[in-house]
């Protein structure tokens, strides 16, 4: 569980129990609470020190409030049989709500890819709702992108990584899903997110029957397919099949002496990615400058 200093109020708010059946959560909260292994932890927690933390919420107007800040809180008292939990009650606007939810989970030390898509969505469109309201001079284009650029300042990502976040908004939930459980990669996701709904479930059965993930080359044909209105299953099939074209093979005595001899072959191929990922970002870095 992510360790975190213990929340105060702020001035004029006070910390309150409310029952764990008033509770409900945001709507359309981008956060998945799963029953994984740390949500049994910190369940277990919960019942022998109980919760360190409150939750934010704000009331509802058909009774009962609104999760701000606390969702896995909420479902882990669940398992943990409590009846009651502290929060801060807040009085916030929609706007106010999703800026502060999307805020308190980014600082989560594991987000999934969709997770932080739609996080970013959320988050960019508020502030294209509040520039358009703020600034009636500006262009839809130019709301875009200046509420763009707040969200990738506030996340340290660059205004293209945002776009390429949200792009996979696009993709049909079996795919998406799929880049969470990292069985598409990142980069090929988002050049398949162009695809038209139906072309994504075509390409999902052609990559169940070529039986193995697309590289970004293979996503990036497939994309050009698209384009010109010739991306059928069998043409998806067609290039899916084609994984030799795509394949680099790094031979074990040409790499092994930049390694330690204790390190695996899986050890060495993550160093290696990692290294590439830093390489990439440098890259981009210097692109945008």
């Amino acid at each position: 569980m992510l360790k975190k200093k213990p929340e105060t109020a702020a001035q004029g708010e006070q910390i309150q129990q409310v029952p764990v059946a008033e509770l409900h959560p945001f709507k359309d909260h981008p956060f998945k609470v799963l029953d994984d292994e740390a949500m049994l932890k910190t369940a277990e927690s919960m019942a022998q020190f109980g919760v360190l933390m409150p939750l934010i919420v704000r009331p509802r107007a058909e009774g009962g409030y609104e999760i701000i800040s606390g969702h896995r809180r909420q479902h882990a008292a669940r398992l943990a049989g409590m009846k009651t939990l502290p929060v801060i009650v807040r009085q916030l606007d929609d706007d106010q709500a999703i800026l502060q939810m999307v805020e308190s989970n980014l600082q989560r030390e594991t987000i999934r890819p969709s997770e932080r898509a739609f996080a970013y969505k959320m988050k960019m469109e508020v502030l294209k709702h509040q520039g358009a309201r703020t600034d009636l001079t500006l262009s839809q284009i130019g709301e875009k992108l200046w509420s763009v650029t707040q969200v990738g300042a506030a996340a340290q990502e660059s205004e293209r990584q945002v776009h390429r976040y949200i792009r996979l908004t696009h993709l049909i939930p079996e795919l998406l899903e799929l880049v969470d459980q990292k069985k598409i990669s990142f980069n090929p996701a988002v050049e398949l997110s162009y695809l038209t709904a139906d072309e994504q479930r075509d390409f999902l059965q052609a990559m169940e029957d070529s039986k193995h993930p697309p590289s970004l080359s293979q996503a990036q044909r497939i994309k050009r397919l698209s384009r010109a209105g010739e991306c059928s299953y069998d043409a998806m099939l067609d290039v899916m099949k084609n994984a030799q074209l795509d394949r680099l093979t790094l031979k074990n005595e040409a790499i092994r002496k930049y390694f330690p001899r204790s390190y695996t072959p899986r050890q060495m191929e993550e160093t290696i990615l990692k290294l590439l990922e830093q390489w990439h970002k440098k890259r981009q870095r210097s692109q945008e400058r």
